[in-house]
């Protein structure tokens, strides 16, 4: 692959994060690389540093069709839709469009475990790495969970085990990325301002699967409908998980220990008690990892230690403080309904929920039947406040916030001793944010100004 790239004209689409890693990993491999951008100059100096100082070329403000007719292959940014009409002109036109961990996927060594889902990837993927960590293997972990794949490639090795996150955009551009471990944790309704349909979006998940073989495992939840259809087209190895049913193949819980099963044999992995982190769907994640982990070899001791230790990961359930008997939860991370369902599923009530941000086309009347039965008020917050508002009007007492800060003073206010003040916006942040990360530090340093007041 090194020869073939030597001296081909490659173009990157997207200047973010992962295409930055894509285009240095390109330009040290010898091609003549070409960033496109349609964001400003201004808005990417930072960028156009980077490229500058490895004499990169670029393009900003639009995308030149001339850029596109002209490269050998085309790397896509996740941010950027396979819709964008110089990528449909290229493909039509027979060019290699790829995504960035397909381009990846051709240089790095050892084994990868891939993990997508609409829900708990970031959990799962951070779990996996630290159990084999603690298992004694060498391990990288990279993807969605923000390190580009790319950026991994120089540090693997034959013995290096991957563990990568995948959202359904990495997804759309794999004709090889084969991960020898796949994991899907649930496939719910989201991005649907990106995809046409329900459908359209969970195809883009199951692709982890299409290029595995019968030598590949995959690990699916045994309780989402929508990953029993596609099984005959599935040719790896099934393995499953279950908060709620015992699994032929897999882990399970059974009211009191988690357990791996394969076929007549089951081991307790780890007592319920023994887990740090809250809701139903936190048990879920840790069986798909354990799962994931014991077909890598990892010993089940090595697994319950590392799992015991696990506090979870930034801005997903995240406890950010206590003050006068309120508890503030920081689930930034949540950008869907499914997700904000899973949160509110994890308190029993006395709720005090902040809920908006971009709209990505959700139904939020889901939302109705938990909170009726857990909040006891909603603050709203960006664009789909009043979408929000107008589908759950009548619940519960409402009250609509113009800033983060005000956000949380709202929802102290309101809140009583023993309450819970959640941040589960069930939408994107990008109407105020720069991302969930910064939603989150956001509501965190809020909630610090409370503490302090």
């Amino acid at each position: 692959m090194n020869t073939l790239l030597h001296g081909k004209k490659v173009l990157i689409v997207g200047m973010a994060r992962s295409g930055l890693s894509a285009a240095e990993l390109l330009w040290k491999k010898g091609a003549k690389v070409a960033v496109s951008d349609r964001r400003s100059r201004q808005e990417l100096e930072k960028e156009i540093g980077f490229l500058r100082e490895r004499e990169i070329s670029y393009e900003v403000g639009a995308h030149r069709e001339e850029s596109f007719a002209s490269a050998d292959l085309i790397v896509v940014s996740p941010g950027v839709s396979l819709r964008l009409p110089q990528l449909q002109q290229a493909i039509r036109t027979g060019k290699e469009v790829i995504s960035e961990i397909e381009l990846a996927s051709r240089f790095l060594q050892g084994k990868v475990i891939g993990v997508t889902g609409s829900n708990g990837k970031t959990t799962t993927t951070s779990l996996i790495g630290e159990i084999l960590k603690t298992a004694g293997f060498q391990v990288q972990i990279g993807g969605n969970i923000g390190v580009a794949l790319t950026s991994l490639v120089d540090r693997s090795s034959t013995e290096t085990v991957n563990v990568v996150e995948l959202s359904s955009f990495q997804l759309e551009a794999i004709p090889t990325f084969r991960p020898d471990v796949a994991l899907v944790l649930n496939v719910t309704s989201d991005h649907l301002d990106r995809y046409d349909s329900f459908e359209a979006y969970a195809q883009a998940k199951l692709n982890i699967f299409k290029n595995q073989t019968n030598f590949d495992l995959a690990v699916l939840n045994f309780e989402d409908q929508t990953l029993r259809r596609p099984l005959d087209a599935i040719r790896s190895r099934k393995f499953w998980f279950s908060a709620d049913n015992e699994v032929e193949q897999g882990t399970y819980f059974d009211g009191k220990d988690l357990i791996f099963r394969l076929g007549d044999k089951r081991e307790a992995v780890i007592s319920k008690e023994s887990i740090r982190l809250r809701g139903k769907h936190n048990l879920e994640n840790i069986a798909a990892a354990i799962t994931a982990a014991r077909l890598v070899k990892a010993a089940s001791a090595k697994i319950a230690q590392a799992v015991t230790q696990f506090q979870g990961v930034e801005h997903r359930l995240e406890l950010v403080a206590e003050i006068e008997g309120i508890q503030f939860y920081n689930d930034s991370k949540a950008t869907n309904t499914d997700a904000t369902l899973k949160a509110l599923e994890a308190f029993e009530a006395g709720i005090v929920l902040i809920l908006g941000g971009r709209d990505k086309g959700s139904d939020f009347t889901v939302l109705s039947s938990l909170i009726k039965e857990r909040v006891r008020h909603l603050i709203l917050l960006g664009e789909a406040s009043e979408k929000i508002k107008l589908q759950l009007s009548g619940i519960v007492p409402t009250l609509q916030a113009g800033s983060m800060d005000e956000a949380a003073r709202f929802a102290f206010k309101q809140a009583a001793k023993g309450d819970v003040v959640l941040l589960a916006p069930a939408c994107a942040s990008f109407d105020m944010f720069q991302n969930y990360e910064h939603r989150g530090r956001a509501f965190k340093e809020s909630v610090t100004r409370l503490m302090n007041r």
